[in-house]
């Protein structure tokens, strides 16, 4: 049986596929940037839990990020724009991951640009994705 911050990873992961980008997890970053754009999941770190005592319970703010990536010869800039817009589109619509989460909340990205010898630049950004959830034990 999975963990619950695994339960919820893997949810925010299913809630990004219906996106344009490519929506990876954990994985490197491939030779090519597809078209529509990347985004890589990274499982992030839970942080230091608050601690209930009676009944014993963890209460995290799990940092989970997300590597955004957009290549284009032209138009990156309104590209990488509209990847970020539907990645808060996609969060807002279901803050709780259907109940899993407390609470989803996504930092602002900054962006930069990454020129590429020999190829289109690429604009990319790692937001931060703050996730609140309560478990009975550090390891549930």
């Amino acid at each position: 049986m999975p963990t619950t911050r695994e339960t919820i990873l893997v949810a925010l992961h299913a809630r990004l596929q219906p996106l344009a980008a490519l929506v990876l997890r954990e994985e490197v970053l491939p030779e090519r940037i597809p078209t529509a754009g990347l985004i890589i999941l990274r499982n992030g770190q839970p942080g230091e839990p608050e601690i209930t005592p009676s009944p014993l319970r963890y209460h995290y703010q799990h940092r989970a990020e997300l590597e955004v990536i957009v290549q284009a010869p032209n138009g990156r800039a309104s590209a990488f724009d509209t990847l970020i817009a539907a990645i808060g589109a996609a969060m807002e619509a279901d803050r709780t991951l259907g109940g899993l989460c407390d609470w989803v909340e996504p930092e602002a990205p900054a962006s930069v640009d990454l020129p590429i010898e020999g190829a289109a630049a690429l604009k990319a950004a790692v937001i931060t994705v703050v996730l609140h959830y309560t478990t009975t034990g550090p390891l549930a």
